[in-house]
C-alpha cells in the first residue's frame, strides 16, 4: 500500500468542500491534480471512496470510515511539524508530579532574565520518563532511577521526603512523623512514576499493606478519603496542596535526588545553561 499525504489531504478537502473545484481552490491545486490524488488513493486502498455526480461529491460507506482515519493521520503529521518548530523556539521541561516544587518559579525567573527569546515551558506527563521518551519534553525532571541507555542524567539537587495523610488522621496533628508511624497504615504507591517503594522502609518494617495508584491526582484522592497514607517529595507538598490532605516532613527518611534527563544523542542546545540555573535554584 502506497498512501501519500497529498492524497489524504485531497480526500479531506473534497469531503469538506463538497466539490473537486472548491477542494482544488482550498489546496491551491488544479482540479485535475485533486482528481488524480483521489484516484491514486482509491487505487492504493482498493476501494471507492467518493461518489461523483455533475454537481456534487459524496462519500461512499468505505469513504465515511476512511475519512476520520485520514484526518487523524494529517493531525499527527501536523503535530510532528509543530513539535519540530516548537523545539527550536522553546525549551520544554517534562515532569510527572511536581516540576521543581518551590524552586520552579525561581528557575523560571532566572531563565526568562537570561534567555528571554527561548521560553522555558513545563509540561506534565505521567510516564516513566516524564514525557521525554514520548517526545513531549526536551528535558525531564526525574526523582527515581532511570535505567535506560538512551538517556543521560545529571543531579541538580535534593529534597526532603514528606508524608501525606488525611487531615483527620492523628498524624496530621504532629509537626513531623517517622517511617514507622506510616507503616501502620495502608501506603499508596505509584510504581510507575512515584518515588516510594516498600524498600524505603528498613528490613522487616515495611508496611503491611500497600495500594497501587496511578498519578498524583488519584494518589491524593485516596489519601484525602483516609484510604491510605503516602510518602512523597518536598516538591509534591509544595506544588500539590489538596483539601483534606496534610503534609508532614518525615524526619528519618533519606532525601530524594532530583535529576534532569535528556536524550543522550540529542541534548538541547542550552542544556549546560539549564543545568547551571537549576542547580542555582536549589542552592
Amino acid at each position: 500500500m502506497n498512501v501519500q499525504l497529498r492524497q489524504l489531504q485531497a480526500l479531506v478537502a473534497v469531503a469538506d468542500a463538497g466539490t473537486f473545484t472548491d477542494a482544488a481552490a482550498t489546496l491551491g491545486l488544479s482540479q485535475a491534480a485533486v482528481s488524480r490524488a483521489i484516484a491514486g488513493l482509491e487505487a492504493a486502498l482498493g476501494a471507492r471512496l467518493l461518489l461523483r455526480t455533475t454537481r456534487h461529491v459524496s462519500l461512499t460507506a468505505t469513504g465515511t470510515r476512511v475519512l476520520p482515519a485520514a484526518r487523524r493521520v494529517l493531525e499527527e503529521v501536523a503535530h510532528l511539524r509543530r513539535t519540530v518548530d516548537r523545539s527550536e523556539a522553546e525549551l520544554r521541561v517534562g515532569y510527572a508530579w511536581a516540576a521543581l516544587g518551590r524552586h520552579t518559579r525561581r528557575l523560571q525567573r532566572a531563565w526568562a532574565s537570561a534567555y528571554p527569546d527561548v521560553p522555558l515551558v513545563f509540561v506534565q506527563s505521567g510516564t516513566e520518563t516524564a514525557g521525554l521518551g514520548e517526545g513531549l519534553a526536551d528535558v525531564a525532571v526525574l526523582r527515581r532511577p532511570l535505567d535506560d541507555a538512551r538517556f543521560d542524567t545529571a543531579l541538580i539537587g535534593t529534597e526532603a521526603r514528606y508524608a501525606a495523610v488525611a487531615t483527620d488522621n492523628t498524624l496530621a496533628r504532629r509537626r513531623s512523623v517517622r517511617m514507622a508511624d506510616l507503616a501502620r497504615y495502608t501506603v499508596a504507591l505509584d510504581s510507575r512514576t512515584g518515588t516510594t517503594t516498600p524498600g524505603l522502609w528498613p528490613p522487616g518494617a515495611a508496611p503491611a499493606s500497600t495500594r497501587e495508584s496511578h498519578g498524583v491526582d488519584e494518589w491524593l484522592t485516596l489519601i484525602a478519603a483516609g484510604q491510605a497514607v503516602g510518602v512523597t517529595s518536598e516538591a509534591t507538598a509544595n506544588q500539590n496542596p489538596r483539601p483534606g490532605v496534610a503534609y508532614r516532613v518525615v524526619r528519618d527518611a533519606p532525601p530524594i535526588e532530583v535529576r534532569l534527563a535528556w536524550w543522550r544523542d540529542d541534548p538541547p542546545s542550552r542544556l549546560p545553561e539549564l543545568l547551571a540555573l537549576a542547580r542555582a535554584a536549589y542552592g
